[in-house]
Formats: structure tokens, C-alpha cells, sequence
């Protein structure tokens, strides 16, 4: 079998896309039935957090304990590599105890040194240029919404050019789906990402206006304003994000269909109003328990 890592959605095709939320739909469907297949069984899986988790840690516990396999968490502070042994060391270790791993961390490059050097499947469990897991979460989400196709789906993202942003750009180039972003001037995405994206044939703009972006779009989504290890510029950020909430108004200028998403954890009254996050047309609640099924979906494919 091919090894195959999950460090951006990039690394998936189109197709594999698609079956994956397909599959995870089914075991949606299944959940809680005796026929709900456990194809890990007798496998263990190491969950490795350098970044505080709920969402994540929560849901990939329950999901490969459900798929029969056996999860082991792991936080940095308590392990070696607080103390400085090497991602490689880690790796190698990693590799013969266990049959896959999920990693969260900081800088991405981490993650590509974690998989270069191991021989079983390396999840990323969010970097600070990608959250792919939370993407597979979100497509799961929309096609819920709007239909299996994704192709004729309006995105407007409306905030940092981080993480998640970046994980949408990429989505859009695999998806076909079109992608309209609004971001202040010195939080917008990296080049490098929107160039990559664009190259695959991603149908992305990049505009200065909230409103403008989501004008007509399907899909309203956000994220906080600081993320992990930002928060010393929370202060100088909510400025810089001034006029950029998703509230009422916003919701407004979107189609009358349009859902609104959030990763989690959200701040009411700073990147959404609370009138949007718990109203009709927020489907939060549903994208957090498809992480569960998705990463089900996801783990599965990649070990057997």
C-alpha cells in the first residue's frame, strides 16, 4: 500500500474528496448501529498537541475509538519534545508503535519534517498555515445544505487571511467552487497560497469590502480575529478588523439560502454577532459533529 499523508486538502484529488464525504456520511448514518463497521480494530493511533485543543482532541478520541482502534494522546509539554528531541527522533518512534498519528502544532514545516521522516500516515490536526480536517468538516456541512455538487457554491470568507483562509483557497482550487475573500490590508493571505490555488484553477478573489464579498454568496463563513499565540495583538487586531463582524447586515447582502459556518471557538460581538452564530442560518453545531465523521472517514481510508 501507498503511503499517503493528510497535511493539506491539496493532497487529496477531487475524487478522493468526494468519497471521503460520501463515506462519511454513511458512517454518520451508521453511528450507533451494530453494523457500524470498526475496521481499526487492534489499531492504535497517537493524537500529538503542541496547541491547546477541544474540537479536535475531542472528536478524533471518539472517532477512532468507534472505528475500533485505540487513540493515545500525547501533549508536547509532557513529552521529549519539549525537552528538544528531534521531530525526525520523534518520528522514527512514532512509526513503530503505533499506526497512524495527528499532529497539531505551530509552523507547517514541522508537520512536513514529521511525515518525511515516517513510515505510517501523519494527519494534520491544524498548523499555522493549514487546518485541512476542519475543511473536510465544512464541505461535509455544505453539501448537507446545497447538494452533493460543489462546483456551483459561493464562499465569501470575511476576516483573517490565516489558517482557515488558507485552507479555503486550497478547497477551492480541489472543489471548483468560487471564493470571494475580504481581509484588511495587513491580515490577507499569503501570495504563495492564493498563487498555488490560482494556478490549479481556483476561482478566488480578493476584495476590501465585507459586503461586497458577501453579495450573493452561499456560504457566509469566519474566524476569530487573534488565533492561538497571537493573543498578544488582540488589541491592535480588533482595530485593524473594525467593520469586518458578520452580523444581520452581512447576512443580508448574502443569498437568502446562505448558512453561516464558524471553526470554533467563536467571540460574539467581535468577528460575528451572536444574532447570526445562534440563528436560523447558522449550521456551526452541525460543521463541529462532522468532524467526527469526517475525520472517521479520513483515518480510515488512510490506514487500511
Amino acid at each position: 500500500m501507498t503511503l499517503r499523508h493528510f497535511l493539506t486538502i491539496s493532497d487529496l484529488t477531487y475524487d478522493e474528496l468526494i468519497r471521503l464525504l460520501d463515506r462519511a456520511s454513511a458512517l454518520k448514518a451508521l453511528r450507533g448501529a451494530p453494523e457500524h463497521p470498526k475496521p481499526l480494530d487492534g489499531k492504535t493511533v497517537a493524537l500529538v498537541f503542541e496547541k491547546a485543543s477541544t474540537r479536535t482532541r475531542l472528536s478524533l478520541e471518539v472517532g477512532i475509538n468507534e472505528l475500533g482502534a485505540s487513540p493515545v494522546t500525547l501533549i508536547s509539554k509532557d513529552t521529549q519534545l519539549v525537552r528538544g528531541e528531534p521531530i525526525e527522533d520523534t518520528a522514527r518512534m512514532l512509526s513503530s508503535y503505533v499506526h497512524a498519528v495527528v499532529y497539531r502544532t505551530f509552523g507547517h514545516d514541522r508537520l512536513e519534517r514529521l511525515a518525511q521522516s515516517s513510515t505510517i500516515p501523519v494527519v494534520n490536526g491544524l498548523s499555522d498555515r493549514f487546518h485541512p480536517c476542519q475543511l473536510l468538516a465544512d464541505l461535509m456541512t455544505v453539501r448537507q445544505s446545497f447538494g452533493p455538487s460543489l462546483k456551483d457554491i459561493r464562499v465569501a470568507w470575511i476576516g483573517d487571511g490565516n489558517n482557515m483562509a488558507h485552507s479555503w483557497i486550497a478547497s477551492a482550487a480541489l472543489g471548483g467552487f468560487e471564493l470571494v475573500l475580504a481581509c484588511p490590508d495587513r491580515y490577507q493571505p499569503d501570495p504563495e497560497v492564493l498563487a498555488d490555488a490560482r494556478a490549479n484553477g481556483a476561482k478566488v478573489r480578493l476584495i476590501e469590502r465585507p459586503e461586497e464579498a458577501a453579495e450573493g454568496a452561499m456560504v457566509v463563513t469566519t474566524d476569530v480575529w487573534a488565533s492561538m499565540g497571537q493573543e498578544s495583538e488582540a488589541k491592535e487586531r480588533r482595530n485593524a478588523f473594525s467593520g469586518f463582524l458578520v452580523d444581520d447586515a452581512i447576512m443580508r447582502r448574502a443569498s437568502s439560502e446562505a448558512i453561516f459556518l464558524h471553526c470554533l471557538p467563536a467571540h460574539r460581538g467581535e468577528e460575528v454577532s451572536a444574532s447570526v452564530i445562534d440563528g436560523v442560518q447558522s449550521r456551526v453545531w452541525d460543521e463541529a459533529e462532522n468532524r467526527l465523521h469526517t475525520q472517521k472517514a479520513l483515518l480510515e481510508w488512510l490506514i487500511t
